[in-house]
C-alpha cells in the first residue's frame, strides 16, 4: 500500500485562485494600476482631439526634426508703401496788366480769377476775354493778364514774330469798313468784328467813334484802344 503514488490534489476553485491573487497583488498595486491606465487613455484621447497650433497668422506650426523645437512658419513681411504728401497750396506768378505782378501762393482748389484777385485786379488797360477766369491753378503756373491788342510773348510759338497779325495802314470807318477791315484791328476778333457790322446794319450809321460802346465785346477800355485806329 505505501507504493501507491500520492493522490492528486483536487484542483482549486476560480473564487480561490482570484483571492490569492489580490493577496499577492495587494488592493494598492490593484489600485494604481487602474489609475495609470485611466491616465494614459485619457491623454491619447485628448491627443487626438486637439486640433494643430497655428502662428498668428492662422498657419499650423511646422516642427521641425526629432530634437529639434517646433518652430512657426511665418508669411514674409509686406513691403510698406509711403502715402504721397498731397500740397494743399500752389504757387504762381501773376504777370502782366495787373496792379500788382509777383508770386503768390493760394489755397488750392484756385482758379485763376482768385489769382488776378490777389495781385490787386486788371489794370484800366488790361483784357480778360482771352483768360478762362474758371480754370483751376496749377503749382508753379504763370498767370498773364494782357492789355487790350496784346500778345503774350510765352504763349507765342519760337521763330514767330508777336505782330504775324497785318494792321490796317490807316484808321478804319466804322461806316464803311468790312468785317474783315474790323478784324485787323488789335484786340478785335471775328466774333466782335461781325457784332460792329450787324449794330450798324440794325442800328444805322455810327455818329462818332464813342458809338462803339453799344456793341457787344467792347468795354471801355477797348474804346480808348481803338479811338485812334477808327473813323467815322
Amino acid at each position: 500500500m505505501s507504493d501507491l503514488p500520492p493522490r492528486p490534489r483536487p484542483p482549486r476553485r476560480l473564487t480561490e485562485s482570484m483571492s490569492a491573487w489580490l493577496e499577492w497583488l495587494g488592493a494598492g498595486r490593484l489600485i494604481a494600476s487602474a489609475v495609470s491606465v485611466v491616465i494614459v487613455a485619457v491623454g491619447a484621447f485628448w491627443l487626438v482631439r486637439s486640433p494643430l497650433p497655428t502662428t498668428e497668422a492662422g498657419l499650423p506650426v511646422a516642427v521641425g526634426s526629432a530634437g529639434s523645437s517646433p518652430s512657426a512658419t511665418l508669411p514674409p513681411p509686406s513691403p510698406t508703401v509711403s502715402q504721397p504728401t498731397v500740397s494743399t497750396r500752389v504757387v504762381v506768378h501773376v504777370a502782366g496788366a495787373v496792379m500788382r505782378p509777383g508770386v503768390y501762393e493760394l489755397h488750392t482748389p484756385a482758379r485763376v480769377h482768385q489769382a488776378i484777385e490777389m495781385a490787386g485786379g486788371v489794370t484800366p488797360t488790361g483784357d480778360l476775354n482771352g483768360l478762362n477766369l474758371a480754370a483751376p491753378l496749377a503749382d508753379g503756373e504763370r498767370v498773364y493778364v494782357p492789355t487790350v491788342g496784346e500778345v503774350d510773348p510765352a504763349a507765342v510759338p519760337s521763330g514767330v514774330p508777336v505782330d504775324a497779325t497785318p494792321t490796317p495802314t490807316g484808321p478804319v470807318d466804322l461806316n464803311s469798313g468790312s468785317a474783315a477791315d474790323f478784324d485787323t484791328l488789335p484786340g478785335v476778333g471775328p466774333a466782335t468784328a461781325a457784332a460792329i457790322v450787324d449794330d450798324r446794319d440794325r442800328n444805322g450809321p455810327f455818329a462818332s467813334v464813342d458809338d462803339l460802346d453799344r456793341v457787344p465785346g467792347i468795354g471801355p477800355a477797348k474804346l480808348e484802344a481803338l479811338r485812334e485806329l477808327v473813323t467815322v
